[in-house]
């Protein structure tokens, strides 16, 4: 079946020596993967390798047989080009980290609108904007609402967060828990947005270690998600 829709890429993989393997997030059925055949070694086709940079927002042209298997692209091409994502360092950096973040949280072959639409809103708002030092740890609080863990905020001032229960809680217990100062961090970022997402105001250690919880949070609540090799280089970078 022939269809064209909106795509962001999540990762991009060297098949052999001229094609590549693409796994994208697609606004008409959720993940795919597509082989790129003789991409790397074809200069005048209608797919070129720059397409296919991490979170690219594409418009593509695919074959779907959606029977699990490797699709095709047949034509490709910029749906929205980013002015400093893919170029300025730190913007590099949590491009890096939120393609593997999304390539490990995101399983479904199937539509699913509103998640696009909140993608492609995100990475563009991160694309035009330079105070990005607390994009990523909301970011992975909204995507969660969308992947059905966020946070349960009935009892908001309770002193502790149980990561394994998604829920603020009295007394603690001995699942993992968000306590103290970085909780009072967490409490912010619940119910703003990401126009006021810099108003917090974190040191590095706190802010490593927040994201470190919530990178913990995923793992307890998808299963088979691994942890991102590159929180390390992320957490160097906003060091």
């Amino acid at each position: 079946m022939q269809v064209t829709t909106k795509a962001i890429v999540l990762s991009s993989l060297k098949y052999g020596d001229t094609s590549l393997i693409v796994k994208a997030f697609t606004a008409s059925d959720g993940i795919k993967s597509y082989l790129l055949k003789g991409v790397l070694a074809s200069r005048r086709g209608k797919l070129k390798t720059a397409y296919f940079q991490l979170l690219s927002q594409l418009e593509i042209v695919a074959y779907h047989k959606n029977k699990g298997t490797l699709e095709t692209i047949r034509e490709a091409k910029i749906n929205y080009q980013y002015q400093s994502l893919q170029t300025n360092v730190v913007k590099n950096a949590l491009t890096f980290f939120l393609a593997e973040m999304l390539s490990n949280s995101l399983q479904e072959e199937e539509s699913h609108q509103n998640l696009f639409n909140f993608l492609e809103a995100s990475l563009q708002w991160l694309d035009t904007n330079d105070e990005i030092s607390n994009f990523h740890i909301y970011f992975l609080l909204v995507l969660s609402k969308y992947l059905g863990f966020y946070p349960e905020t009935s009892d908001l001032n309770a002193p502790y967060f149980d990561l394994q229960e998604g829920a603020f809680v009295m007394a603690p217990s001995l699942n993992s828990l968000i306590s103290g100062e970085n909780l009072n961090y967490f409490k912010q970022f619940l119910g703003i947005n990401f126009d006021t997402v810099h108003t917090i105001k974190m040191n590095k250690k706190n802010r490593q270690e927040l994201l470190n919880l919530l990178v913990l949070y995923y793992e307890l609540h998808l299963h088979g998600f691994r942890k991102p090799k590159s929180l390390m280089v992320l957490n160097e970078v906003f060091s």
